[in-house]
């Protein structure tokens, strides 16, 4: 079935939106409409949560766990001045970093930055490998320092733009480009490294 099937067209601008199912949540406590909320969001907060959670199955599970009772309980609150799946996301960061600040391994974005590093002071790295082994992007992204790996996720993977992991962050948007250049740096130097230890 093409993506111009008019039966298809018609499915989805028949689908109530996410503001609608959450007026509907809200009015009611219309469980249905929360579902149809949680089947839409909960695969890419799923991602989210085991990136958080450097691929730990169980870390995300709590994750994403505590992410929807907190949106459920704050969904009252939430202004619509974002899309909900960045409010979600931003949930996710909040609980991710309040369970690193309780098992002592939180890091800061600013607290990964070089003293005095810039873009154009870094070193040069080689160009990552022709074909890349997805365990091995997926180490070298797990590797990560957590700023780094926060904004690299947010932006390659989640598609944010600097100025919305900013405000997700709480970070300036140039403390994500340079972030962002230093984590994929990183990310290349690691590719390189597991390219060679395989030959």
């Amino acid at each position: 079935m093409s993506d111009r099937d008019p039966s298809r067209v018609r499915r989805a601008l028949s689908e109530p939106g996410d503001r609608e199912l959450a007026e509907a949540y809200l009015a009611a406590r219309d469980e249905t409409a929360f579902r149809a909320l949680y089947r839409r969001h909960a695969p890419a907060l799923w991602r989210m949560a085991l990136r958080l959670a450097r691929g730990s199955e169980d870390e995300a599970r709590e994750l994403a766990q505590e992410t929807w009772v907190r949106a459920a309980r704050g969904l009252g609150s939430f202004r619509w001045e974002s899309r909900f799946g960045t409010w979600l996301t931003s949930i996710a960061i909040h609980c991710d970093r309040e369970r690193r600040r309780r098992d002592g391994r939180e890091t800061l974005v600013e607290d990964v930055d070089a003293v005095g590093a810039t873009a154009e002071t870094l070193p040069a790295t080689p160009d990552p490998p022709a074909r890349v082994e997805p365990i091995d992007l997926a180490r070298a992204i797990d590797d990560l320092p957590d700023g780094y790996r926060a904004v690299l996720v947010l932006h390659d993977v989640e598609g944010y733009t600097h100025a919305e992991i900013g405000r997700l962050l709480g970070v300036e948007p140039g403390t994500s480009k340079s972030q962002l250049h230093r984590a994929r740096a990183r990310v290349r130097a690691r590719l390189v490294t597991a390219e060679g230890g395989a030959g």
